[in-house]
């Protein structure tokens, strides 16, 4: 459901310039880095030892390594039990969700949202440690099979699988209920879940802070990943060439899955677009447009192509009557028993100037009452009655009761005079709804159970090191900086690639450029990145604890969705019809990263070493790496005003805007869900 009109090449060239700086971002941040890193691969040495060239001689090692094959295998079987999770316990709530109707999906909304907001691997990894303590008992007690290189593998599975639940959970849980706001939301719902499981992949294969606490890899390498074998190789044996290679191979892997995804949302014609806020029954504030040039010079008059051509009956607009006549450029069908009537120069609820059909009445009827949506009736001169239409705009279907109406340019019908059936608001039935709650109340409790051992972890500590202010602001300081940093470059790339459209319907192959970097994190790039901050002069200092990335790729890709989806559904401005609303969305993203920068290990354990610039999961990880275990403060990473601050801005946003998100694929439409 793409525009017909072609972009003007003023706004094609806006559109590209907007994407200049991600393109520059992705050059300096991501694609010199890994160049880098795939020329350090075939070097031999490092710091120790002068750099030479070594051919394909690391390669050779890793592949004729069985302790590589062993991580690799181990990492791989890390992700099990999440992407079951994700694809089962998930889904199949967001749908009991859905289907309970309104208050029970923004009560799990709210409930899951925790999980979210309080979630630090290296805390959570440390709560665990608790457990190889003699007085410990209980789920944490689960921790003493890490003792042992037999049992080793597989407790530190359960610990990943009970830690990461909630988590999980309730991201897939966000990332599946748009998908079922459409009116067949199978398509949406399979895409969705290919690129959920994508993610969840990409991230298990660079699982790094969870196994580097609880087992730093040991006992006897039983559970090292490819994280952690390119950590050790890289800057524990200070074999950058091996470390390097690793992380080249497990870039491809990572490239891999990021153009398959990019391939799948562009083929698929995957958009995001929002609902109604609430209010008046099929008066949407982002109207979907027409399939066919219906409102332009040269387009068809109803008279013509119209269902309801001259001496035809054009029944009740927005009733359980009939459909609503639409007459977009002065097309007459005054026939007998007219009985929706815009006046003879009024204009249409979508903007279009021109004829109407003139009914006995000469008034606009609404149901059985004769009333429009707005309780008046427009005559001979009236105006539109949705302020937000422009002029010249698209009609919207509206439901018209249980089972809506059909209307001839309703969008996705392909041309005019092809009605098709408008999507019908759906209640929650009292199954459903308990449905629903018990599903959330099933899953809540799981999640709680599961999450003791940090909650209690938590309870227990006392406050040190890893929660003084200089802690907090080495942590939330850079993470922020680089938050707003990546996504605002990301989100001026959306605004250009999704809202203005360069190159019209392929506008969305533009992401291919950044697919490749679509999973990657700061891991594999860590040992280019740590030679250039080295060659900078910058290890030890703070700036060197901002991330190094420019740009966001899953932001970028998420938000162009989004300004795609706003662009084709709107015919206003573009100020308030693609960027205001898409607005929001970019905070939440940038918080969202914020909260992934700020709980990241790996690279500000690289670059600082003075313990005045430890962040806080730094100063967690130092603290359980020593003997007093006990000691380790684990509620420093999530201090209680970030988690206060968090929720309330989480919630809203789940609340006001991420509840209105629906996600659809090619022609398939909005479902407005009861509010």
């Amino acid at each position: 459901m793409t525009s017909p009109n072609p972009p003007a090449t003023g706004t094609r060239l806006v559109g590209l310039l907007l994407a200049v700086p991600a393109l520059v971002g992705t050059l300096i941040t991501l694609v010199l880095p890994t160049a880098q890193t795939i020329w350090l691969s075939f070097q031999s040495g490092g710091v120790l030892r002068k750099s030479t060239y070594a051919g394909t001689d690391n390669y050779a090692k890793l592949l004729g390594d069985d302790a590589s094959w062993r991580a690799l295998g181990f990492t791989v079987s890390l992700v099990g039990f999440p992407l079951l999770v994700a694809l089962v316990v998930g889904p199949l709530l967001a749908l009991a969700l859905d289907r309970a109707g309104p208050w029970p999906r923004r009560t799990g909304r709210v409930l899951l949202s925790l999980a979210v907001v309080t979630f630090s691997p290296v805390a959570v990894a440390a709560s665990w440690l608790r457990g190889l303590m003699p007085e410990e008992s209980g789920l944490v007690a689960l921790a003493e099979g890490l003792r042992d290189p037999a049992t080793a593998p597989g407790t530190l599975r359960l610990i990943v699988a009970a830690a990461t639940f909630g988590l999980v959970c309730a991201l897939a849980v966000i990332a599946f209920l748009p998908a079922l706001r459409g009116h067949t939301p199978g398509p949406a719902t399979v895409a969705v879940g290919v690129l959920v499981a994508f993610a969840i992949v990409a991230a298990g294969l660079q699982t790094f802070a969870l196994s580097q606490v609880l087992t730093g890899g040991g006992p006897q390498r039983a559970t090292q990943t490819l994280a952690g074998l390119q950590y050790d190789y890289a800057f524990r044996t200070a074999e950058f060439g091996l470390g390097a290679a690793v992380a080249t191979l497990t870039g491809v892997v990572l490239g891999v899955l990021g153009i398959a995804a990019t391939i799948i949302a562009a083929a698929s014609g995957l958009r995001i677009t929002l609902t109604p806020k609430t209010g008046l029954p099929g008066l949407p504030d982002l109207p979907d447009p027409p399939t066919p040039p219906a409102f332009g010079p040269g387009a068809p008059t109803s008279a013509q192509h119209g269902p309801f051509a001259s001496g035809a009956q054009a029944p009740a607009a927005l009733g359980q009557q009939g459909p609503t006549a639409f007459f977009p450029h002065g097309g007459a069908a005054s026939g007998q028993g007219g009985q929706a009537a815009f006046g003879q120069q009024g204009s249409l609820p979508g903007g279009a100037q021109g004829g109407a059909a003139s009914g006995p009445q000469g008034a606009v009827t609404s149901g059985s009452q004769g009333q429009t949506p707005f309780g008046a009736a427009f005559g001979a001169h009236g105006s539109q009655p949705h302020s937000g239409h422009a002029q010249g705009g698209a009609p919207e279907a509206h439901d018209g009761g249980a089972g809506g109406v059909t209307s001839p340019y309703l969008p996705g019908s392909g041309q005019p005079g092809k009605a098709r059936q408008a999507p019908a608001r759906r209640a929650a039935t009292p199954a459903g709804v308990a449905i629903g709650v018990a599903a959330l109340a099933v899953v809540v409790v799981a999640a709680f159970v599961l999450a003791w051992p940090w909650m209690d972890g938590v309870l227990a500590s006392r406050a040190g090191a890893a929660s003084s202010l200089r802690a907090q602001v080495n942590t939330w300081v850079p993470a922020v900086i680089g938050a707003v940093v990546s996504v605002g470059v990301a989100y001026l790339a959306a605004l250009g690639i999704g809202g203005l459209r360069p190159l019209g319907r392929a506008s969305e192959w533009l992401l291919l450029i950044f697919a490749p970097w679509l999973f990657v994190g700061a891991g594999p790039f860590s040992v280019a990145n740590w030679q250039n901050v080295r060659n900078l002069g910058l290890i030890d200092t703070f700036p060197a604890l901002i991330p190094p990335l420019l740009v966001s790729v899953p932001a970028l890709l998420v938000l162009t969705l989004l300004c795609k989806g706003l662009a084709e559904r709107t015919d206003r401005d573009f100020f308030s019809g693609v960027f205001l609303p898409s607005l929001p969305m970019a905070g939440i993203l940038a918080g969202a990263v914020t909260l992934v920068n700020a709980h990241d290990v790996q690279w500000p354990l690289l670059v600082v070493q003075h313990t005045d610039l430890f962040t806080a999961p730094v100063a967690q990880m130092a603290q359980v790496g020593g003997f007093s275990r006990a000691a380790a403060d684990i509620g420093a990473a999530t201090p209680l005003v970030v988690v206060a601050v968090g929720l309330a801005v989480l919630v809203t946003a789940q609340l006001l805007y991420l509840d209105r998100l629906a996600v659809t694929t090619k022609d398939s439409r909005v479902r407005t869900p009861v509010s």
